[in-house]
């Protein structure tokens, strides 16, 4: 009688054993495949938010480029060559020494 009450107590542990690892081995697999989820979105904005930096970079070095290219022009516009310009061409002027030729109607 004992040993029949012990060979049921073994199953029994034995089901209970195989039960739980059965779960362990659930609640792991259904955790590898949460991280697998989350990793693969994660790469995903990762590879956005590369474009996205390096489109910004483009902007810097356009911006960079329009700077220097602004740079040069506030330079030539306080030369004494660009006055002139602007006034033969919107003022109609021209320097005493010039002699101003119009054509015959």
């Amino acid at each position: 009688m004992k040993e029949m009450k012990r060979s049921k107590r073994r199953r029994r542990e034995r089901l209970g054993n195989r039960m739980a690892l059965v779960g362990i081995i659930f609640v792991v697999a259904s955790m590898a495949v949460v991280v697998n989820l989350r990793s693969s979105s994660l790469m995903e904005r990762d590879r956005e938010y590369q474009i996205r930096e390096e489109n910004l970079r483009r902007q810097v070095a356009e911006e960079e480029e329009r700077a220097e290219q602004l740079e040069e022009e506030r330079i030539y516009v306080q030369t004494k060559q660009y006055i002139e310009k602007v006034a033969k061409e919107k003022l109609g002027l021209v320097n005493p020494d010039e002699i101003l030729l119009k054509p015959a109607q």
